[in-house]
Parts: C-alpha cells; structure tokens; sequence
C-alpha cells in the first residue's frame, strides 16, 4: 500500500466534502501522507478541476472521496414540515425559503473524472457502489477504499471486492459513514477490535485521532493506516473560516452532538442553537435537507454567526493544536 501511494507516513488525511482545497490536499501529500479530495458535494466537473488543480501542486498521488448516492423518495408532506422548521430560521438571517430541491445524477460524471484523471485511490462513504463500478476502477488500478462503522459493514465492503476500509469509530467528526440500520456508534478501539482478524484487507483505523499514542495503538490492534479529520482542520495550509478554526481550538470536552438536522444524514459536529432546536424537528431525507439548509448556513458564515453553521470536528476536538501540516503529522509519528 505504501510503495504504491508513496506515503512516508501511514496516515491519510480525512476526505472532508466542501472543506478540502486543493492547496490543503497537496500539502498533505507532498510531506508523506495520503491527501484526499472530499468530492462529495461537487459535480463531474467540478471534480475533474479540483483534481486538475491538485496535480499542479504536487506530483504524489493521492484520493478521491466519493458519496454513494441514493436517489431519495421525495414524500411531499416530509419536505413540507421539513421546510417549515426551518422557516424561523430562514426569516431571522433574513431569506426567502428554498423552493427546489431537486437532486442531480452527479456520480457518473465523478467517475468518469476519477477515471480520465488516473488518479491513485478512490474511496466511497454510505455504501458500497455497483460491482460494475468497482470493476471499472480496478480496471484503471485505482486503488478502491470502502467505509465501514460496523463489522457487518466491513464484511460487505470486503466482499465487495475493495482493497481495504476505513473502519469510522463513534468519535469521528463529520458524516457517519453508516449503510445499514439501526446507527450505531462504536469507539474506534471496540471497532477495531471486533475487526481485526475477521477480515483480510487492510484497514485503516478513523475517528478521534489526535496523539501519538492513539497511532501506535491503532497500529498495534490491527490497522495498517489511520485517518485523521479534526487534528488537521487546524493546520495553517486549511483555508476553513477563520470562525470555525476557533471553535475547534476553542472547543471544550463533550461539546459534540450527532444531528441529522443539517443534511438528513447523522453528522458530528459542534453542538449549537441550531442542533438544539432541531433535535425533535422533521428532517427530510439526505441530501435534500443539505439542500434546504445551505442558504442559512451559508448566510449564517456571512454573518460571522456560528449558531446555525454545521461546524464538523471529532470527540477529541478540544485536544488538537495549531500548526502546519507537517508539524501536526510530526507530532502523531
């Protein structure tokens, strides 16, 4: 895995849709781990120039994350009830509610990039894609990683046919990478544990990482890799807004909650006003509430107020510190 990636270090960095830039992928690739572009809100397109400005950066590989859609079943009186909690919050930053949230085919035209671009690994997160899919990317020898929260997952991505998982403890930030019902959050080290052993591709341990010592244990119960999200959020290379930077650094224990209240999808972020409220609200399905949310959280960075943004970080979030990648990454090996 590593030869074949050029990884100084067995560390990847975490795929965060609509946080990763190119500048940020590339720094982590060029000091020895595996950067990774969270294409997951952009289209073909988009992807492809993301991909493109990645490669003028560094010449390292390097991945992309993919979401596996699900066309949604758009229940009417859902998105109704859906669109009316949110109203009070539509008419306190001052917007007109959204009224189309049509979703569109975007996958094929990420493939076809992910494709056309060679490029090393390609990673998927809320299910397994098509046997003709990952077939057509082993084809090119892209590297195919799958996402797993539960050894019942890690099993089904296995059987799949991908080259290794990232297996998601509870303590991750950002979206769960769940699949099958009932969500269940088990810490990285239960995760591993019950793994480990039970399947034979390589995997890579994720979720609350942020020290030295959580590596070496992650490596010593089984991964040959981890993926760190939050720790890295805070490097200077990271051009998230400067407001969510300080709620990470300014984070306290337990100051995470999981909502589905911004994308239909259960997240982890940092608790505020928003996942408050929210907590008993109607939500439509994934991503049809992403769509009825971006105005407002869009609006709401405009307005440098961080209650109703969703601010994404892991469990461990109070305990990351500053710095560039390479001393952040330096630290952790």
């Amino acid at each position: 895995m590593y030869q074949q990636l050029q990884m100084q270090y067995p560390i990847i960095q975490a795929p965060m849709a609509g946080v990763t830039t190119p500048k940020f992928v590339a720094a982590c690739a060029e000091i020895g781990i595996l950067g990774s572009i969270g294409a997951g809100y952009l289209d073909g397109e988009q992807t492809r120039s993301f991909i493109q400005e990645v490669k003028k950066l560094t010449h390292k590989p390097f991945a992309v994350n993919l979401f596996v859609q699900e066309e949604p079943r758009i229940d009417v009186d859902v998105l109704q009830k859906a669109r009316m909690a949110l109203q009070p919050y539509y008419d306190e930053l001052g917007l007109s509610p959204v009224q189309s949230v049509m979703s569109n085919e975007v996958f094929e035209g990420q493939l076809q990039a992910v494709l056309d671009e060679q490029v090393a690994v390609c990673s998927f997160t809320f299910g397994i894609p098509s046997a003709e899919v990952i077939q057509r990317l082993k084809d090119q020898d892209v590297y195919v990683v799958g996402t797993a929260t539960t050894l019942d997952e890690a099993i089904q991505v296995e059987q799949s046919g991908m080259d290794a998982v990232v297996l998601q403890g509870g303590e991750a930030g950002g979206h769960r990478g769940s699949f099958t019902n009932p969500l269940q959050l088990i810490t990285r080290e239960n995760l591993l544990q019950q793994v480990a052993g039970n399947i034979s591709i390589p995997i890579i341990a994720a979720g609350g990482i942020v020290s030295k010592d959580d590596v070496e244990r992650a490596l010593a119960a089984g991964a040959r890799a981890v993926q760190v999200g939050t720790a890295l959020l805070v490097a200077d290379e990271c051009e998230i807004s400067p407001l969510y930077k300080n709620a990470i650094l300014q984070s306290k224990a337990q100051q995470t909650t999981i909502t589905y209240a911004f994308t239909g999808k259960a997240a982890r972020g940092l608790a505020n006003r928003f996942t408050e409220n929210m907590k008993d609200a109607v939500v439509a399905p994934y991503p049809l509430q992403h769509h009825l949310t971006t105005t407002i959280r869009k609006e709401s960075a405009a307005q440098g107020n961080p209650q109703y943004l969703s601010m994404w970080m892991g469990e461990n979030c109070h305990l990351v510190q500053q710095g560039t990648v390479k001393s952040i990454i330096e630290k952790l090996v």
